[in-house]
């Protein structure tokens, strides 16, 4: 999200550049675009995302990328909430990845939430923030966005507005006041006089309206479709398998590639001899890139023959020495030096550490790259013809993907087309900013006269990842007489802070977070719950260690550091009730609690665990509680909660990506292990529907699950773990 918050910054600069008549000009062009790429001759146009046929059909053009996260149905419930809509006549399809379909609802959000100023955000000229999202080209699904950005200021304004032209429309035509009309089930209806027009019928001149930007929204006592589970829109081509994939797609005539990348990021491809390759039968070319070695093939598995049977040199970009252990050594410098790069917390900790009488308790935590492990490898499919190129392919951002592509074949943006497909698992790792395959792809098509799939095989995924960054931190706590927290201190090395992402919501008369940014050679990206895990696992892990060194029970020691009625005093008491905290489990099992704020949603969870004869940790229950303000679809909001938590226990558990020589040494899942379904727990999930604005459910559900387990298997064995993954601590 990084990245995110600097290209912002650029945009606001073109922005200023363009001035006002840029703006307006930027707003309504965009508008104009979006009804001339999806406007049918039986259809009208809303806004952006809104199409309503005279058929009654009701079409959602959603600029989401479906990851098997469930929100495009989501997202379609919050508009017909809002309009009415008969749900029989609801579907969604994928946005265009044109620049009118950029997401100026998830753009504002994003703006207000990582430069820590919403209501400036907020406050921003609708036609000012529609002009910046677009110079952005911004099109992502990330951030646990899709309801709270999307649907809440999107797609409920849009509704709600569009419901208000029909109406004034249904006025008109019927002679009556607005006022004594209903609307329901896609139809206005004046009761008086038993008469109704279908929105179909209205649709012409109602999309000739200027649309409110405030209209009322409904309050959640008068909701007909938010807060039920309607059967997803995706299950059922995914069930009969009809569903197309990136890997899936093809063409006729198409040809298969694969690549293979220098070794130690930051290499450069110093020499190939593409003639083993070309002797292979099947094998048609071989493209050499400024870091990688392409093989072109009639099929996927002539292509790796053929590049397996290459001998590529390739530089290390000076980057030879890095290694797990040199990172780890680079951040323990870093904090010596003390010099950090951002900071936050009020307070004078270190008068609190000098002081006589302090109880001072000390401690530090290590945590891995991580990948992102997704299931369906990169697969993006590029045609270039006649001046033009056409990709296929799953990407978190399309609109992004396309300006990509762009960039790498040299041609206008107005010349390449990106076909966004359905994604097979991501969790961040399929944003273009990431990533080298739109690039490659691009490249490659472009000295091809045939269509040509780029797939990347689990080896070169797995070992060229866009990591969760490898971090450490030293912590310092300070313990009054009355055993309450006096002072905190928290040092911790990663190239982002995270601080603005990431709210420390205890309630302590003196916290330092003290960020010293330490990089790499290695990408990393954002990953599932970006930097949420880290700090939930280092802060939930010390909260527990300074709850033992003031002998108070791990629940009760949160408690007296959390406002009286705040949500998280209300998400922690939950947990705890709901897990039976407390009440005795057998011998060798323990609970563990840890409770992590991010993307405005709060969780805690309770874990219970041992640990197995042969000492690696098994977890037997985990009881979650959530408040994301809303449940939009609660089954679905269940199952992501349910996804986080056992993502974050694998983490904890087995994953990590590891270095020498500058170079990945894990390969594919034989060393990089993922929780199986045997080791999966009962998982029991709750969710407190507080009314708070609303928060994002695919990501806030993993953080506590790593202190959690942590803690959980301290109060089994005594062992405290401090450094992940546990497997690795085991076997040491």
């Amino acid at each position: 999200m990084g990245m995110i918050r600097r290209t912002f910054l650029i945009g606001g600069a073109a922005v200023i550049g363009g001035g006002i008549f840029a703006i307006k000009y930027a707003d309504g062009s965009a508008r104009s675009a979006a009804a001339a790429l999806t406007n049918g001759k039986d259809g009208h146009n809303f806004a952006t995302w809104l199409r309503i046929g005279e058929d009654d059909k009701i079409t959602l053009y959603s600029p989401h990328a479906d990851i098997g996260q469930g929100s495009n149905t989501g997202l379609a419930q919050m508009l017909a909430e809002e309009l009415d809509a008969d749900w029989a006549k609801m579907e969604v399809v994928s946005a265009p990845a044109e620049s009118a379909f950029a997401n100026v609802p998830l753009g504002r959000g994003f703006l207000g939430e990582m430069s820590g100023y919403p209501a400036i955000a907020a406050g921003l000229p609708e036609s000012l923030a529609s002009m910046l999202t677009r110079s952005l080209n911004l099109q992502i699904t990330g951030g646990s966005s899709a309801l709270r950005f999307t649907g809440q200021r999107g797609l409920r304004v849009v509704g709600a507005a569009t419901r208000l032209a029909l109406v004034d429309t249904a006025a008109k035509r019927l002679g009556v006041p607005a006022t004594e009309l209903t609307t329901a089930d896609s139809k206005v209806t004046h009761a008086k006089s038993s008469r109704s027009l279908r929105y179909g019928e209205l649709a012409a001149e109602a999309a000739e309206r200027s649309l409110s930007s405030t209209p009322a929204l409904k309050q959640a006592k008068d909701f007909r479709y938010i807060g039920k589970s309607p059967p997803r829109f995706d299950i059922p081509a995914k069930v009969n398998g009809t569903a197309q994939y990136g890997m899936d797609f093809s063409l006729p005539g198409m040809r298969v590639a694969t690549v293979m990348a220098a070794p130690v990021r930051g290499g450069k491809l110093v020499s190939v001899d593409p003639a083993p390759a070309m002797a292979i039968a099947g094998v048609e070319k071989v493209i050499k890139l400024d870091g990688a070695v392409v093989v072109v093939a009639k099929g996927y598995w002539q292509a790796m023959k053929g590049l397996r049977a290459l001998s590529p040199k390739f530089s290390d970009g000076g980057n030879g020495a890095i290694s797990t252990d040199t990172i780890f050594a680079d951040q323990a410098n870093l904090r010596v030096a003390n010099k950090p790069d951002s900071t936050a917390g009020d307070g004078d900790v270190n008068a609190v550490f000098t002081a006589k009488d302090a109880k001072l308790v000390d401690a530090d935590y290590r945590l891995p790259f991580l990948h992102h492990a997704m299931m369906e490898p990169f697969a993006l499919t590029a045609h270039h013809k006649d001046g033009k190129l056409d990709v296929w392919g799953g990407m978190q951002d399309p609109l992004a993907s396309k300006m990509g592509a762009a960039t790498a074949s040299g041609l206008a943006a107005d010349k390449v087309t990106f076909h966004p497909m359905l994604i097979g698992g991501s969790f961040g790792r399929r944003l273009p900013m990431y990533t080298e395959i739109v690039d490659q792809v691009a490249r490659v098509a472009m000295q091809v006269p045939y269509p040509v799939k780029l797939i990347w095989s689990r080896e070169e995924e797995v070992a060229q990842g866009a990591y969760r960054p490898q971090s450490s931190a030293k912590i310092r706590g300070a313990l009054g007489k009355d055993g309450k927290i006096t002072a905190w201190q928290n040092d911790f090395a990663q190239p982002e802070d995270g601080l603005k992402e990431v709210p420390f919501f205890y309630d302590l008369p003196a916290v330092s977070r003290r960020h010293f940014k330490q990089v790499s050679n290695q990408t990393v990206g954002a990953w599932r719950s970006v930097n949420a895990t880290q700090h939930g696992f280092w802060t939930e892990s010390f909260m527990d260690e300074l709850a033992h060194a003031a002998g108070v029970d791990p629940f009760e020691f949160r408690k007296r550091h959390l406002k009286p009625g705040s949500r998280h005093l209300a998400v922690l008491e939950e947990v705890a009730k709901r897990s039976g905290w407390g009440t005795p489990l057998p011998a060798g099992t323990g609970r563990g609690i840890a409770m992590v704020e991010s993307f405005n949603s709060i969780a805690a969870h309770v874990i219970e665990a041992t640990v197995k004869e042969d000492g690696t940790p098994k977890v037997i229950k985990v009881t979650a509680v959530v408040d994301c303000g809303t449940v939009v679809h609660p089954r679905n909001a269940e199952a992501q909660v349910m996804g986080g938590i056992v993502m974050g226990l694998s983490t904890a558990i087995g994953e990590a990506i590891t270095l020498d020589k500058g170079a990945v040494q894990q390969s594919n899942f034989s060393d990089y292990p993922v929780l199986k379904l045997a080791d999966a727990p009962m998982v029991d999930v709750h969710f407190i529907n507080s009314g708070h604005d609303m928060g994002g459910l695919g990501e806030p559900g993993l953080p506590p699950a790593a202190p959690a387990l942590a803690n959980a298997l301290f109060a089994a064995t005594g062992k405290r773990v401090r450094q992940l993954p546990i497997l690795a601590q085991a076997k040491a």
